[in-house]
């Protein structure tokens, strides 16, 4: 049979061990092509790529040439591989040895060309930049070269023109987390010190990671928690549900980072911004909670406190409530007229303690009232009069009993009053940092996703 025959008349004297020309002077040109097939995998942690390639030679080989016309015209023919010369060419960032099925058998034209077809699984060390995730975009690059040839023995090309080769995804299995975006060919020499040239041709694998999974299990339920923080600023301030709710939510959020700490790609080159974004919202949470214990504080247990102080009175319940514009300012104003006055009378009244004198305006109302008292003093004046004392002195300590009520009542007022206003304008202010924080995270990763 004519591939019988083809078969044995170019093997019969083949060596293999020599490169294939008959001018040592001679360059043998090896042309690579290169299509991405998928994405296994991406070792954050080991900085490794796993990669499914097919990859494809092309060189010319002047000792396997012959002519058609005495072999039943045949122009094409596979040979074993281990029959004839291949070039060592290797990927240098390979870090070990993929799981790729294995072609026996090239294509030899009559021409005597070449084909060396095969897949390969490729595990190679890529600088993974994690900084973006989940927006990240990663470029790997595959550096295939000649390992003993120099440049004057083994020169590389590319088989098909950059433009093809760089936006070719009809083979890529778009299903995984990655998506490849395009594929960039370069080529270039390479030299150590003053030894040799070698020819590279490197192929930048561009990558982009789908971030939509990561959006909702990891960014979602951080902004609803980062929200709730943010409602439980309307409950009351004098009431202590909000120190519990507060508690519950930073205990939440702990919880929460727990359990995505196994989903955060871990390196230790670098921190991701979601991990600092993540770190910032339970600061926040932090400050929050201590923001509402200081309030607790000040509206509570009023009366072991002192009085508002004038400049805290001036400071917070008028210039405040204007610059907050805070619509009961007014009310503000008027209970700290009342409190004025109310103090003012307490020291009226301690003043005016003592009891006073009976004054009549009619002559005989008076003389009846002096007939009436010359009668009970004359009649029982010491029994009367330590009874009509204490009298006097009950109805002393209800009124100072009554007046010291009233004074708390104020004095719990004012602080109830400081402690709403200080709690608007710390809430405004924590309310100002999140939205900033949101709008330069938010910022960041619309360029990044859109870059």
């Amino acid at each position: 049979p004519a591939l019988r025959r083809l078969s044995h008349h170019l093997l019969a004297h083949y060596q293999k061990g020599t490169r294939p020309v008959r001018d040592w002077r001679t360059t043998t040109n090896v042309a690579i092509d290169l299509m991405v097939y998928a994405i296994l995998s991406v070792d954050e942690k080991d900085q490794v790529l796993t990669t499914y390639i097919w990859y494809r030679q092309h060189w010319t080989d002047e000792f396997l040439k012959w002519d058609p016309a005495r072999f039943d015209n045949l122009t094409q023919i596979s040979l074993p591989v281990e029959s004839i010369w291949v070039p060592d060419i290797l990927i240098n960032e390979f870090v070990d040895v993929g799981k790729s099925p294995h072609v026996p058998y090239v294509y030899v034209s009559h021409h005597g060309e070449v084909q060396n077809l095969k897949p390969i699984q490729v595990m190679t060390a890529c600088s993974l930049d994690i900084y973006n995730f989940p927006f990240d975009v990663q470029n790997c690059s595959l550096t295939f070269t000649s390992w003993l040839h120099h440049i004057r023995d083994i020169n590389l090309s590319l088989w098909r023109q950059p433009e093809l080769v760089k936006f070719d995804q009809s083979v890529f299995m778009n299903q995984g987390e990655w998506e490849l975006l395009y594929v960039l060919s370069r080529f270039q020499e390479f030299s150590v010190k003053s030894s040799d040239s070698y020819a590279e041709m490197k192929f930048y694998v561009v990558i982009r990671r789908r971030p939509l999974f990561y959006t909702v299990s990891l960014l979602l339920p951080s902004i609803f928690l980062m929200v709730m923080d943010i409602v439980g600023f309307y409950l009351p301030p004098h009431s202590g549900e909000r120190v519990s709710f507060k508690i519950t939510l930073l205990l939440g959020y702990s919880v929460f980072l727990i359990i995505v700490s196994d989903t955060l790609p871990a390196t230790a080159v670098g921190t991701p911004l979601i991990g600092i974004y993540f770190v910032v919202c339970m600061a926040l949470l932090v400050i929050s909670l201590t923001e509402t214990i200081l309030i607790v504080c000040l509206v509570h247990k009023q009366d072991l406190q002192p009085h508002v102080p004038e400049w805290l009175k001036h400071l917070l319940l008028e210039r405040a409530t204007i610059l907050l514009c805070i619509r009961d300012r007014k009310k503000f104003s008027q209970s700290r007229m009342q409190t004025l006055d109310t103090s003012r009378q307490v020291e009226n009244n301690d003043s005016t303690a003592k009891p006073t004198p009976y004054v009549c305006e009619d002559p005989r109302e008076c003389g009846a009232v002096g007939g009436t008292r010359s009668a009970l003093a004359f009649a029982g004046r010491p029994e009367s009069s330590a009874a009509l004392q204490e009298v006097l002195r009950e109805t002393t300590a209800i009124r100072q009993l009554l007046e010291k009520r009233e004074e708390f009542r104020d004095l719990a007022r004012e602080w109830l009053q400081v402690g709403y206003v200080l709690d608007v304008l710390l809430f405004r202010v924590y309310l100002a940092a999140v939205l900033a924080y949101s709008i330069t995270l938010g910022t960041l990763w619309s360029v990044w996703r859109d870059a």
